[in-house]
């Protein structure tokens, strides 16, 4: 095995790599010589490459030639990487390849963008939804970015309402919601896919568009009337989350949520423990709803709701403490990524557990956050 393969197999399966296989793995890039394994690692790294930012920042413009206008895959690869990093000199590159068509198009991808600030991550993102219309990637990419941006999107506003009349409307909800108030505008679209009376309308849509309606008006009525009723007519699941959001608001229908403790799905079961601890400030029946799903054999498979029980561990912090702490550190301490996920995305995916993990170790037994072993040893090249 060359040392190339060596590096990306190390850093595809290890939490804890040599800091010398992304040297490895970088320099290969940027010379050209590179696999498509080494290609799909780099964009994956995030801060694990900033040591090597002015490299690949060097090669960046290497690739967009004298006049800086390339947009090929190179292009976007570089670009890609120094955005994970959080690092500003990705931006011209993003514009430019979202002018051309080239920015990335998928969900995870746009994730990794979402590590450059909003305020100059949101141009990037307009630009990429006038130019693509009602192309799918465009809007799947772009939405999911000013999703992730929270009220910072508010200048996109106008932009997003219009996709209340595409396909990509349940994205569109979510923006505006996330947004909020600086939203207000669209209250009466948002009611209209909330009743059904917009003729768009589709089964996944209500409780999204109510609960974003309260997000921007202030008003929860509609939200605790259309997500209660989802939550009391069997579609419970798809109900849970908003009133979980609601908190005390959607104190009526606490009895409601905790009959769903027992329910058969486990992702039901997670999201009425969430719920009913936010609903009505009681731990106690939640906690071990939450517990019995953190499997610390988990390898990524996202039929189980292991990461998100993990999370809403961490929301409920000191109360979770007892067994949740131990077990929260063996995990962390796992030297393997999790397995489940393809090469693509695998260090994405493992990495946002550590980061789950960790945060909800921070809230739940601060004093001991910290105590993770580190791993015996670390992945060798050759």
């Amino acid at each position: 095995m060359s040392e190339l393969d060596s590096a990306v197999e190390a850093v595809l399966r290890q939490r804890r790599p040599d800091p010398r296989c992304w040297a490895v793995i970088v320099e290969a890039v940027c010379a050209d010589s590179a696999s498509g394994g080494a290609d799909r690692a780099l964009v994956q790294a995030g801060p694990a490459i900033a040591r090597h930012a002015d490299r690949i920042a060097e090669d960046l413009r290497r690739q967009q030639g004298f006049f800086g206008t390339a947009v090929g895959h190179g292009v976007s690869l570089r670009a890609l990487a120094l955005a994970g990093a959080g690092d500003l000199r990705a931006l011209p590159a993003l514009h430019r390849l979202a002018e051309h068509g080239g920015l990335p198009y998928n969900r995870a991808e746009a994730r990794i963008m979402a590590a450059l600030p909003a305020a100059e991550l949101i141009p990037v993102m307009l630009t990429r939804l006038r130019r693509d219309n009602d192309a799918y990637h465009g809007n799947t990419t772009a939405l999911e970015v000013l999703a992730l941006c929270g009220a910072a999107a508010a200048p996109a506003v106008a932009e997003v309402a219009r996709r209340l009349d595409t396909p990509y409307a349940y994205d569109a909800l979510r923006v505006l919601g996330g947004i909020g108030p600086a939203a207000a505008a669209t209250a009466d679209r948002l009611a209209a896919y909330a009743t059904g009376r917009d003729p768009r309308t589709r089964r996944h849509h209500p409780r999204r568009a109510a609960w974003a309606h309260w997000k921007v008006t202030g008003d929860p009525a509609l939200a605790l009337d259309v997500c209660g009723a989802a939550v009391r007519s069997g579609t419970a699941s798809h109900g849970l989350p908003f009133l979980a959001d609601l908190g005390p608001l959607a104190a009526p229908h606490a009895d409601a949520v905790r009959g769903l403790l027992d329910s058969p799905g486990a992702w039901t079961r997670v999201a009425a423990a969430y719920a009913y601890w936010r609903i009505t400030g009681d731990a106690e029946p939640a906690v071990p709803v939450l517990l019995a799903e953190v499997d610390p054999h988990w390898t990524g498979q996202p039929a189980a709701p292991v990461q998100e029980a993990v999370r809403r561990l961490g929301e409920i912090g000191a109360p979770a403490a007892g067994p949740a702490a131990p077990l929260l550190r063996r995990i962390l301490a796992r030297e393997e990524r999790l397995t489940h996920a393809y090469d693509s995305s695998r260090i994405l995916a493992d990495e946002a557990y550590v980061r789950t993990l960790t945060g909800a170790l921070v809230r739940i037994a601060p004093e001991g956050a910290a105590l993770v072993p580190v791993p015996r040893g670390a992945a060798r090249l050759g």
